[in-house]
C-alpha cells in the first residue's frame, strides 16, 4: 500500500506520445502542509526558504551536512507547527543534545519545554530524550521532529519500528540528520516509511534489484538510479553547503582538516620476520588487543602536549579505560554510566569545563556541537566511515575558528582497516555528488518557484514616468 496519494498506472493509448505515458508513470507526492506566515528571523536565507518548503510539504527529512543549523531550522518549523495547530510538537533527540537544543532555543526567542516525562508536556514545543519515548503519549502531538534522525538506519530494530508505529498518523513531521550515504537505501527507506510516503518494501521493488547470487545484495537498477534521485528530491532536501541551492555559501566554508595518521610498531608472529596487516575480523581484534599499550601511549603524550580541549575516541571499553587511567584529569563517558553521568561528560566539554573528554562515537560521535575543540584522537579505528565521519564533524563545522587537528593512531598490523575507510569515503564521495546534483537541480527550481510565488510587490510610492515617455 502506497501512502503518497498514488502511482499512476494506467497503460500506453493510441492517443498519447511515449512522453506523456513516461509523464502519467511520476510518482506524486501531494503537498499536506501549510503556508506560514511568519518565520523566525534568526533564520538564514536558506534556511527560510528550506522551513518554508518543509511547512508546505507537511513531512519531510532534511539531509544537511553538520554545521549548517539543522537546531534553528527544526525549531522554527516546530514553532510554526504549534502556532498554526494551536497544538503540540515534540521533538525527540540524542542524550544531552536535548539540552543543548533547549538552551539554543532560548537564543533565538523559541520557548521550548524540556520533558522527562508525560507529565512535564505542554502546549507548544516540547523536547525529550529517544530513551524516554516510553514515557509519552504520542497520539498527543500534531507535530514530531527527529533530531538525528538517522537512528532509523537500524532496518528491522525496536526504536525504528516504535518510531514509526508511534507516528504513522502525526500530521506533520520532520526528520533532521547529516546527508546520508547514497549507499545505505536503509536510512532512506526507513526514512521514507516514517514519513508516510513509501514502505521500504514498496521502495525495494520499485528501485532496486537484488543481486544476491552475486554477493552484492540489494543495489539500484540501472535505469532506476535518475528516477530514484528525483524521487528522493519529491520528499527531502539534501545540501552540504548553501551555495547547493545557489545562495551564498562562503560564510559556511570550513577551516583545513588535519589529519595525521600514526602508526605504532607491531609485534610480527611466530614464524614472521615482521609484521603482517591483519586479514581477517579475528586476526584485526587480537591486533587491536596487542596495539592497545602503544596506543594508549601515543594517546596521553598527545593529550597531555596541550593546555587545549580534546576529544578522545576509543571503541572498545578496555580502550576507554586504559585512556581513563592514562590522561590525567580526563572524564569517560560509557555506554553503562547513568544519563546523568553522559549528559554531566558531554555538556561540561561544550562549556569548557571539561578539557580531556574520553568516549565512542557511537555514544557522542552524533548530534553535539563542539566547535570550541580544534584537537582529537581516534585510539583506534573500526570499519565504520560514518561513525569516523561523524565523530569528526563534532568539531569541524559552522562555527569552527581554528584549523582542527585529527591524530588517528593505529598499529601497523591494522593497515586493513585504514585503507578501508578511505576506500568507503571515495565511493561515498562519489556517489554523493551524483545524487546531490541530481536532486539539487530539482530542489533549486522548487524553492525559487516557492519565492516567486510569494513574494508580493507592494509599491509604496505612485510611478511617475517621464514627459519624454508619454505619447
Amino acid at each position: 500500500m502506497f501512502h503518497h496519494n498514488a502511482i499512476k498506472n494506467s497503460g500506453f493509448r493510441a492517443d498519447m506520445n511515449y512522453e506523456e505515458f513516461l509523464k502519467q508513470k511520476e510518482i506524486v507526492i501531494h503537498d499536506s502542509g501549510f503556508n506560514p506566515e511568519r518565520l523566525n528571523d534568526n533564520l538564514f536565507d536558506f534556511q527560510k526558504d528550506i522551513v518554508a518548503w518543509a511547512l508546505r510539504k507537511g513531512k519531510v527529512a532534511l539531509f544537511e551536512d553538520t554545521g549548517l543549523g539543522k537546531t534553528i531550522q527544526q525549531l522554527a518549523w516546530a514553532d510554526a507547527v504549534a502556532k498554526h495547530e494551536n497544538g503540540r510538537v515534540l521533538i525527540l533527540a540524542p542524550l544531552a543534545v536535548s539540552k543543548q537544543t533547549a538552551n539554543e532555543a532560548h537564543k533565538f526567542g523559541v520557548h521550548v519545554t524540556l520533558c522527562e516525562t508525560n507529565a512535564d508536556v505542554m502546549d507548544g514545543i516540547n523536547i525529550t530524550n529517544y530513551e524516554k519515548l516510553h514515557h509519552f503519549d504520542t497520539e498527543q502531538f500534531c507535530g514530531i521532529v527527529l533530531d538525528e534522525s538517522s537512528i532509523l538506519k537500524s532496518y528491522s530494530g525496536k526504536t525504528t519500528n516504535e518510531l514509526i508505529n508511534r507516528f504513522r498518523f502525526t500530521k506533520y513531521k520532520l526528520a533532521c540528520t547529516a546527508t546520508p550515504s547514497p549507499n545505505d537505501f536503509t536510512e532512506l527507506g526507513n526514512h521514507a516509511e516514517f514519513l508516510n510516503v513509501m514502505t521500504m518494501n514498496e521502495m525495494l521493488s520499485m528501485f532496486f534489484i537484488n543481486d544476491s547470487s552475486n554477493g552484492i545484495g540489494w543495489r539500484l537498477k540501472g535505469h532506476s538510479v535518475s528516477e530514484f534521485f528525483k524521487w528522493i528530491a519529491e520528499w527531502a532536501i539534501m545540501i552540504k553547503n548553501p551555495s547547493d541551492l545557489g545562495f551564498d555559501g562562503s560564510k559556511f566554508i570550513l577551516p583545513k582538516l588535519k589529519i595525521h595518521n600514526i602508526v605504532t610498531e607491531s609485534p610480527p608472529a611466530e614464524s614472521q620476520l615482521f609484521a603482517l596487516p591483519a586479514e581477517t575480523l579475528q586476526e584485526r581484534r587480537q591486533a587491536r588487543k596487542d596495539s592497545l599499550e602503544n596506543r594508549v601511549a601515543e594517546a596521553k603524550r598527545i593529550a597531555e602536549t596541550t593546555d587545549e580541549q580534546v576529544l578522545i575516541w576509543c571503541n572498545y571499553n578496555d580502550e576507554s579505560e586504559a585512556l581513563k587511567k592514562a590522561i590525567t584529569g580526563s572524564y569517560e563517558v560509557k555506554g553503562s554510566d547513568t544519563d546523568e553521568h553522559k549528559e554531566n561528560g558531554m555538556i561540561g566539554f561544550s562549556e569548557n569545563t571539561i578539557s580531556k573528554l574520553i568516549s565512542k562515537p557511537s555514544i557522542c560521535g552524533f548530534g553535539m556541537n563542539w566547535q570550541n575543540c580544534h584537537k582529537m584522537i581516534f585510539c583506534g579505528l573500526s570499519d565504520s566511515y560514518e561513525q569516523f565521519y561523524q565523530a569528526i564533524r563534532r568539531c569541524w563545522r559552522f562555527g569552527q575558528k581554528n584549523e582542527v587537528d585529527v591524530y588517528v593512531i593505529t598499529s601497523e598490523a591494522e593497515a586493513n582497516i585504514l585503507n578501508n575507510i578511505k576506500a568507503k569515503q571515495d565511493r561515498h564521495d562519489l556517489m554523493s555528488a551524483e545524487m546531490l546534483k541530481t536532486i539539487n537541480a530539482i530542489t533549486k527550481e522548487r524553492l525559487y518557484n516557492m519565492r516567486f510565488e510569494h513574494s508580493h510587490y507592494k509599491p509604496q510610492e505612485e510611478l511617475k514616468l517621464p514627459a519624454w515617455g508619454i505619447r
